[in-house]
């Protein structure tokens, strides 16, 4: 028998003995221990807290003592001093409840504790035999907390690029950055609060407690602005808010701006803004212009060494934020040609164009070694390409048609005070990497052109090619709204036309019953047989982007075979075609990859009910966006994902616009029974926000 201090169980488990002894708990560590939401320290680490903070510990039994069978709760001893205004040391002890090893015990202070007056304290553990050493024993630190009971003072801001409007209304103005200084008279604050109208809003440390912090604003739209503002101390005590007020006029408007939509036979590009520029040669004035935008011509460079144009002088200095930005369309996608850059000694400061590596085009936007490319560049289609260094962040980046593209990356730019080029770059034994294809807008900032003005620069607005409502027909032809081509009726197609209002079946018996139309006052019905409608020559160019939007409504609420409201055929298939299939109880855009019988396909779909006859149809719209190489099915104003893909290349037909038939083999087939109406055509993408009004009888807003 074994007896003293120690007590032994023997347990014989297996041929196993265990014995426990109790251990006195472990010495509490400072990264247990907190003040407030605050860590142990003392001195400069000294924990500020702006009331009585709650003390808390996590104490721990040594494992040997944790056994289930075996372990013992603690209670937490904790002790508290400081120094009074008389010179008289104060202490205050307290000891807590028992909880299971491993658990946070506390101590709420006191509220009558003194302010600004430095206050100790420490913890030991207790497992009611035995004592822990107290925390600060040994090589441990003493816990200290200080409690700060003032507010900080209000924060003062300043900016030099933005005064207020008691100094100056309306500042330059959107992409052009301001710094705003924040300080405070409290020798405390350590952090500021802070918000933006519109944001951003963030909270931004001092390098040292009482210094001022600069912020940094890029303003993204115009328009009267404010800065909010509250100072934190160490102790986390808010100053009441400041609030900097200040007025952002609109971006300036580019430094260097050549249309070149200049007369032709010129050898001088005219500058809206800034020195004109010498054409060579090889650059031929009245080229196409990007449809949808406001050019109304470009220049053509032949890709020879006498295609550029060059005013003989800098358009930017590139040490300096800039934006170089251009609409382009290349006759060719096979080598590297570049839009435009700025010669510096043996080579070019920058370059904005097409770069091709290993048969894989892209665009790209290069300063000094650093390059950023992104996108697809396509023979004889036009991009609107945009190269901006922002040289508060050091970093260049590439926007095509409005979107940035590739990965923004870190430039360092060489002091470029050569010629601005378009057409051609410098290379070390003269100029290389000319440009084949057509220019135009060349545009030059000198500030950042941030993404809402970039993607209006790169805007190319839908125009209504037709609009047919269906109301009436004359001679077999229904009329386009603006006069425009009509929509030829074939077969047994006919127009419907609702009630006149001349008699009410509800009130005179005698008054004939007559369906009304599905859109207004009329609508075409097609039989299934023969019936069908056609513009007689191509309508939409397939190739580049298009919208068409139909209201139609089926006859039959099972039917047994596909039928077509709307197609454009090739010499092979149709280049698109809007059908309903009953297997999939959809309606279908299908869009062939290639004009060739069985060629791929991309089909995108809407899952539909077949309508029977009853109710007002659906709204269905195709856009094709070239830009972006995307298909879309809109169903009564909605898409989705199963409803999108991509088709890289569109092809261009030859054929008219078809409603109520398809191309099948060498003639026609899939003709559609039921009612169409309100067909609509665009050339350009019509937006998510325009779509809702096709069908509805008016004309969608194609805002920008």
């Amino acid at each position: 028998m074994l007896c003293g201090s120690v007590a032994a169980l023997l347990a014989l488990t297996g041929g196993t003995a265990h014995a426990v002894d109790n251990l006195p708990p472990n010495q509490p560590l400072a990264k247990d221990l907190q003040s407030g939401s605050k860590g142990c320290g003392t001195g400069e680490d000294t924990a500020y807290v702006p009331t009585a903070p709650r003390l808390s510990a996590v104490l721990y039994d040594p494992e040997e003592d944790n056994q289930p069978s075996e372990s013992s709760p603690l209670s937490a001893e904790f002790e508290a001093w400081w120094t009074d205004a008389t010179g008289t040391e104060q202490r205050r002890t307290y000891t807590t409840i028992t909880l299971s090893s491993g658990s946070r015990f506390d101590w709420t202070m006191p509220s009558d504790l003194p302010a600004n007056t430095p206050v100790s304290w420490h913890v030991r553990a207790d497992d009611g035999e035995a004592l822990s050493p107290w925390s600060d024993e040994g090589d441990a630190t003493v816990c200290s907390f200080v409690i700060d009971d003032t507010n900080p003072e209000k924060a003062t801001i300043t900016s030099p690029e933005y005064p207020t409007p008691d100094e100056q209304f309306w500042v330059d103005g959107v992409g052009v950055y301001g710094h705003f200084t924040i300080d405070s008279p409290s020798d405390d604050v350590v952090s500021y609060t802070y918000g933006f109208l519109g944001g951003p809003y963030d909270t931004v440390s001092a390098p040292q407690p009482g210094a001022p912090v600069t912020l940094t604003y890029l303003p993204i739209s115009s328009g009267p602005k404010w800065l909010t503002v509250r100072a934190i101390d160490r102790s986390g005590r808010s100053s009441s808010q400041t609030q900097y007020d200040f007025d952002v006029k609109s971006g300036r408007g580019p430094v260097a701006h050549w249309k070149l939509a200049d007369a032709v036979g010129s050898r001088t590009a005219a500058a809206e803004t800034g020195t004109a520029a010498r054409a060579g040669t090889g650059v031929t004035f009245g080229a196409p212009a990007p449809s949808g935008t406001g050019a109304t011509a470009t220049a053509a460079l032949d890709g020879s060494g006498h295609g550029f144009l060059t005013p003989d002088a800098p358009a930017a200095d590139i040490r300096e934020t800039f934006a170089v930005s251009a609409w382009a369309r290349p006759a060719e996608a096979g080598r590297t040609m570049t839009v435009a850059s700025q010669d510096t000694d043996g080579g070019p400061g920058f370059t904005l164009g097409l770069r091709n590596r290993d048969e894989s085009p892209v665009w790209s936007f290069a300063i000094g070694d650093a390059r950023v490319s992104g996108g697809a560049p396509e023979t004889g289609e036009w991009a609107h390409l945009l190269g901006l260094y922002d040289a508060e962040t050091g970093r260049a980046h590439l926007y095509v048609n409005g979107h940035e593209v590739g990965t923004a990356v870190q430039a360092t730019p060489a002091e470029a005070a050569g010629a601005f080029q378009v057409g051609r770059s410098r290379g070390a034994n003269g100029y290389r990497d000319r440009w084949h294809g057509e220019v135009g807008d060349v545009q030059v900032h000198d500030r950042v052109v941030v993404p809402a003005e970039v993607a209006e620069l790169a805007l190319r607005r839908p125009e209504l090619l037709g609009h047919w409502s269906l109301e009436t027909a004359t001679e077999g032809a229904s009329p386009e709204q603006s006069g425009g081509t009509p929509l030829t009726l074939g077969g047994t197609a006919s127009i419907h036309r609702g009630p006149d209002g001349s008699c009410l079946p509800e009130i005179d018996p005698d008054c004939p019953w007559t369906p009304y139309a599905l859109v207004g006052d009329g609508h075409l019905t097609l039989d299934g047989e023969t019936g069908y409608a056609t513009t007689g020559g191509p309508l939409v160019d397939t190739s580049d982007s298009f919208t068409v939007g139909v209201v139609v409504r089926l006859a039959e609420s099972q039917p047994t075979r596909p039928m077509t409201v709307l197609s454009q055929a090739g010499e092979h298939t149709d280049a698109f075609k809007v059908r309903y299939e009953p297997s999939a109880h959809a309606w279908q855009l299908v869009m062939p990859e290639k004009d060739e019988a069985g060629a791929p396909e991309k089909v995108v779909s809407q899952i539909t009910g077949a309508d029977g006859g009853e109710g007002q149809g659906h709204r269905l719209a195709v856009v094709y966006d070239d830009a972006t190489d995307t298909i879309k099915l809109y169903a009564d104003g909605w898409t989705h994902a199963g409803a999108t893909a991509t088709l890289a290349d569109g092809w261009q037909s030859e054929g008219p616009l078809q409603v109520g038939r398809a191309k099948v083999g060498d003639g026609w087939g899939e003709y559609l029974r039921g009612d169409v109406d309100e067909v609509h055509a665009f050339s350009g993408a019509l937006k998510d926000r325009d779509i809702s009004a096709l069908g509805s009888g008016t004309e969608p807003c194609l805002c920008s």
